[in-house]
């Protein structure tokens, strides 16, 4: 069973309307005009699709921040590159990241809603979230991390209420592999110093990583990939951003055992 592991396109643009200068937005768009442009390139993003369609993988997934500050011009940004991958055959599992929730505005929250439906091809929306999915004997379990937070924090948070429904997930008997999708880390080496960008409320799916009632955690949030994972593949990868550093990473599952091998793709 194949898997491909994507992440962060962090597609910009202008402040959409006045108000962008009264609410987080304009910190997003400042970043964006001054820093993230010149270092993300949509055309990787247009490169790791035609790769995926190409190697027809079991899964693709993405584990958000397709936008900088989740206006509906920035998700019109990357639509057309992923409409080849979501009207292929290939299941593609998004989750939002929190600079696609970036804000609270009526037409940004509508514009995640819609991408997220589309991107599933209807099959889920963002207030069903979570979710679990299986596919070829792997498990996936779908949770929403992202949520607006204050103007110079990137937080994200595990509700009490999704925390729950992981444990009730996990109570259940393994019928194969069981792997998490969210956008944030569930692991934090430097939780003091990156204060401003962690995850709370996780404390309950690290158990469940370290009991194996989980066994893969993939996201993103953090730029510069990573692989925290044991001699079986178990444990946590992040994709890292797909524009930023030209790569996504390939996951293959090896059923009867249970274990992972991954390899990073460069684009």
């Amino acid at each position: 069973m194949r898997i491909v592991h994507f992440s962060d396109p962090h597609a910009g643009g202008a402040a959409e309307d006045w108000m962008a200068y009264i609410d987080k937005r304009w910190v997003g768009v400042f970043n964006y005009k001054f820093r993230r442009q010149f270092r993300h390139d949509l055309g990787k993003l247009e490169r790791a699709v035609e790769y995926i369609l190409d190697t027809k993988p079991d899964v693709a997934v993405c584990t958000g921040d397709l936008t900088s500050t989740g206006q509906p011009g920035e998700f019109a940004k990357v639509r057309p590159i992923l409409a080849p991958l979501r009207d292929s055959k290939i299941p593609l599992l998004y989750l939002p990241g929190n600079h696609d929730c970036y804000v609270r505005r009526p037409k940004c929250v509508r514009a995640v809603r819609e991408m997220t439906e589309y991107l599933s091809k209807g099959d889920y929306r963002f207030p069903e979230l979570p979710i679990r999915r299986e596919y070829a004997g792997v498990e996936f379990l779908l949770v929403n991390t992202s949520r607006p937070s204050n103007l110079l924090c990137s937080w994200g948070f595990l509700s009490r209420a999704d925390s729950g429904w992981i444990e009730s997930v996990c109570a259940e008997p393994k019928k194969g592999p069981r792997i998490l999708l969210s956008h944030y880390p569930m692991t934090e080496e430097h939780p003091i110093l990156r204060m401003r960008h962690r995850l709370f409320g996780q404390k309950r799916v690290l158990e469940l990583l370290r009991e194996h009632q989980i066994d893969l955690s993939l996201c993103g949030h953090v730029h510069k990939p990573y692989l925290k994972v044991d001699a079986e593949g178990r444990g946590e990868c992040c994709a890292g951003s797909v524009t930023r550093n030209g790569s996504m990473v390939e996951i293959d599952c090896d059923l009867p055992r249970g274990s992972f091998s991954f390899r990073t793709i460069t684009l």
